[in-house]
C-alpha cells in the first residue's frame, strides 16, 4: 500500500476516534484535521483552506442568514394558530398536523431554526391540551429532518453534497433535484410517526404543565436564612460580601420587614433581621453559618405554588432555557461566565436529557441541549429571548418581532428560491443577494447577520472538505472503492445501494451528517463507476442516509435540542427511530432505482 494512502487512512481513523471520543468540539476537530493534512503534505496550504471559500460553505452561511430573516420577522408565528385549530384532541391527528405544518417550512428553512421556533409553541400547545410534550417533541424533530430532504437548501448536508457533486464532475444539484424522492420519504415517515409515535413515546413530563419543579424531580430546594445581630454582613451589600462568588449560594429574594425588596439585589445594604431566600445546599449553608453569622430556618422544600408566592413577586418569574448549538456557554461553567451578572438571572437546576445534574451547578461544564431552570426579573427574560445563544421555552413576545417586515422577508426568500429554481442564477448568488436585501430592507440588523450564522457548522465544513481532497489526491478513495467492489461485487446494484445507505447511516450517528457525506460520496461514486452504475443514484443514497438520523439524541442537532425539553431517555429515540430507519433503508434505495435508475 503506497505511503500517501497509509497516511491518509491514519488521519481518517484518528479523526473518527476524535469525533467519537469528543476530545474537542467537532468543528475544532475538523479544523485540526485540515491542519494535519497540510503538515503531512497530503494537501497544499491552498487546498487546506479551500473549504472556507468553497461554494457549499458560503451558500450554507447565506442560508443561515435568510432563515434568521424569516424567523426574526415572525413569518412562521402565523402557523401557531393553525396548530391550535387543526391539532384537535386525537394524538395521531396531533402528530400528523404538526408534521404537515413544519414540513413545508423545513424544506426551505434550516431545520434547527424551525425547531427553535416551534419548541416553545409546541410546549405551550401541550399545556393547553394537557398532554405531555414528550409525545410531540421527537416527532417535531423527526418531521423537520424528513422534510429537509425535499429541496437542496433544506439542510447544510444537501448543499455540501451538491458541492461535492460539482467537484466530481457531475454538476451542482438543482434546487428540486431530488424533490420527488424527498416528498415520498417525508410522507411515508410522517404517516409512520402519526401511527406509532403516540404508542411508542412515553409521558416523560407533566401533562398539565402547571408545576415546573415536578419536571425537575422535585429537586428545586430553597431555604430561608436570617441575618443575625452578630453577623459580619451587616452594613455590607451583597456584592461586597462576596457570598455568591465564594460559595455555591444564590440569593433569590431579600425580605425586610415583610417587604420584598426589588431587583437588583447586589447593591442592597444588609441589615440585622433581613431574610434571604436562597438556593443552596445544606452543606454550603453550614459552611457559612458560623463564618458569616447567618441563622438557618428549617429547610423548606417549595412546591411550585410556594415558589410563585416567594419568588414570583410582581416582576419575578421562572422559565426553562435551552442552550443552543452556537452558544458561547458550551464548555464553560455558570461561574466562569458570571451567568447571574450577565443575564440578571439565577439558574436553579440543570437538566441533561432525562438526568437532573447534581452538585455545585456553578462548576458544571455546560453542553449543547442542556435545559436550565432559570429565575429572575421578568425584564431579564426579554433579554434572554433576544439572544441567539439561548432559547427561552415560552413563546416570544410579539413586540420583539419585526412583524411589519414579515412580508418583505418572505418575498426576498421566495425570490431567492424561484430564481435559483429556474437556473437564472446559482443558489450561491441568489442567497448572497438575499442576505444583502435582508439588511437593506431592515428585516435584519447588520450585527444580527453574524449572530445568525452557525459558525460551528461553517468551520466543520471548512475543515472536512480538505479531507475529501486528501483522499482523492492520495488515491485513498479509489483504494477503498476497489476493496469494496472486491468484497461486494457479487451483490446486485440495489443491494450495493442499500449497503452504502446503511454504512452512511452508521457514520452519521457517530460522527455528523456533513462528515458522512464528505467521506462516503466520493467512495460511492467510485464504486458506481467501477460497476457501471449510475453515480447520481449513489450520491442520493448517501445524501439521504446522512441526514436521516433517528437512532440517538446526538446524531442530529434537532434531536439534541428536544432531548432535555422532552425529558427523554436515550432509548426513547431508538424505540421510535429504529423502525423508521429500517423503513427508509429499504424504501429510499427502492425509490432511487424507480425514479432515477441504476444504469
Amino acid at each position: 500500500m503506497p505511503t500517501p494512502i497509509i497516511l491518509t487512512l491514519t488521519v481518517l481513523v484518528v479523526a473518527l476516534v476524535a469525533f467519537v471520543a469528543e476530545w474537542l468540539p467537532v468543528d475544532l476537530t475538523a479544523l485540526c484535521v485540515a491542519i494535519v493534512l497540510i503538515l503531512l503534505g497530503l494537501v497544499t496550504p491552498e487546498e487546506g483552506i479551500a473549504g472556507f471559500s468553497n461554494s457549499a460553505t458560503v451558500t450554507v452561511m447565506a442560508m443561515f442568514v435568510l432563515s434568521a430573516g424569516i424567523t426574526r420577522t415572525g413569518v412562521i408565528q402565523v402557523i401557531r394558530d393553525r396548530l391550535l385549530v387543526w391539532g384537535g384532541k386525537n394524538p395521531h391527528q396531533q402528530v400528523f398536523v404538526l408534521g404537515a405544518l413544519v414540513g413545508p417550512i423545513s424544506a426551505f428553512i434550516n431545520n434547527t431554526a424551525v425547531v427553535a421556533i416551534f419548541l416553545p409553541i409546541v410546549e405551550d400547545w401541550c399545556k393547553k391540551q394537557k398532554i405531555s410534550p414528550s409525545k410531540l417533541l421527537i416527532p417535531l424533530s423527526y418531521a423537520t429532518v424528513l422534510a429537509g430532504m425535499i429541496t437542496v437548501v433544506g439542510t447544510s448536508t444537501n448543499i455540501l453534497a451538491s458541492g461535492i457533486s460539482a467537484k466530481l464532475g457531475y454538476g451542482q444539484f438543482s434546487l428540486f433535484q431530488f424533490t420527488a424522492l424527498g416528498v415520498v420519504t417525508f410522507l411515508a415517515g410522517l404517516i409512520y410517526l402519526a401511527i406509532f409515535a403516540p404508542k411508542l413515546l412515553p409521558d416523560r413530563k407533566s401533562s398539565t404543565g402547571e408545576f415546573l419543579d415536578d419536571d425537575y424531580g422535585s429537586k428545586v430546594y430553597l431555604s430561608e436564612v436570617i441575618i443575625s445581630p452578630r453577623s459580619n454582613l451587616i452594613g455590607q451589600t451583597l456584592s461586597q460580601s462576596g457570598l455568591q462568588r465564594k460559595f455555591d449560594f444564590d440569593v433569590l429574594e431579600l425580605i425586610r420587614n415583610k417587604v420584598h425588596l426589588p431587583q437588583p439585589l447586589a447593591d442592597k445594604v444588609l441589615n440585622a433581621g433581613d431574610i434571604l431566600i436562597v438556593h443552596s445546599s445544606r452543606e454550603e449553608l453550614l459552611k457559612i453559618k458560623d463564618e458569616r453569622g447567618l441563622e438557618i430556618f428549617a429547610d423548606v422544600k417549595f412546591h411550585q405554588g410556594d415558589i410563585e408566592s416567594v419568588i414570583t413577586t410582581g416582576e419575578e418569574k421562572l422559565a426553562e432555557v435551552l442552550i443552543l448549538s452556537n452558544s458561547r456557554l458550551i464548555g464553560t461553567t455558570l461561574k466562569d461566565l458570571k451567568f447571574r451578572q450577565r443575564y440578571n438571572a439565577t439558574v436553579l437546576a440543570i437538566r441533561r436529557g432525562s438526568e437532573l445534574l447534581q452538585g455545585r451547578l456553578g462548576k458544571i461544564p455546560l453542553k449543547f441541549g442542556d435545559l436550565l431552570l432559570v429565575q429572575g426579573p421578568k425584564q431579564s427574560f426579554i433579554g434572554l429571548q433576544t439572544t441567539r445563544e439561548l432559547l427561552v421555552l415560552e413563546e416570544k413576545n410579539i413586540e420583539s418581532l419585526r412583524q411589519d417586515k414579515g412580508i418583505i422577508a418572505l418575498m426576498i426568500t421566495l425570490l431567492v428560491i424561484i430564481i435559483a429554481a429556474f437556473d437564472i442564477q446559482p443558489i450561491l448568488v441568489t442567497s448572497l443577494v438575499g442576505v444583502v436585501l435582508m439588511v437593506i430592507t431592515g428585516c435584519l440588523k447588520p450585527g444580527e447577520v453574524y449572530g445568525s450564522i452557525r459558525w460551528d457548522i461553517i468551520f466543520l465544513l471548512a475543515g472536512l472538505i480538505p479531507l475529501g481532497t486528501a483522499m482523492d489526491n492520495s488515491g485513498t478513495t479509489k483504494w477503498l472503492a476497489d476493496n469494496l467492489v472486491a468484497i461486494g461485487g457479487h451483490l446486485s446494484g440495489f443491494w450495493i445501494l442499500v449497503f452504502f445507505y446503511l454504512i452512511t447511516s452508521f457514520l452519521t450517528e457517530i460522527l455528523s451528517n456533513n462528515a458522512a457525506v464528505v467521506l462516503m460520496i466520493p467512495v460511492a461514486v467510485e464504486v458506481a463507476k467501477t460497476l457501471g452504475l449510475n453515480p447520481l443514484a449513489f450520491m442520493y443514497a448517501v445524501t439521504f442516509a446522512a441526514s436521516n438520523s433517528y437512532l440517538t439524541p446526538i446524531g442530529y442537532q434537532t434531536n439534541t435540542m428536544v432531548y432535555a425539553p422532552g425529558g427523554y431517555k436515550f432509548l426513547d429515540f431508538t424505540r421510535l427511530g429504529a423502525p423508521l430507519n429500517l423503513i427508509l433503508t429499504i424504501l429510499t434505495p427502492s425509490l432511487i432505482v424507480l425514479f432515477y435508475g441504476l444504469k
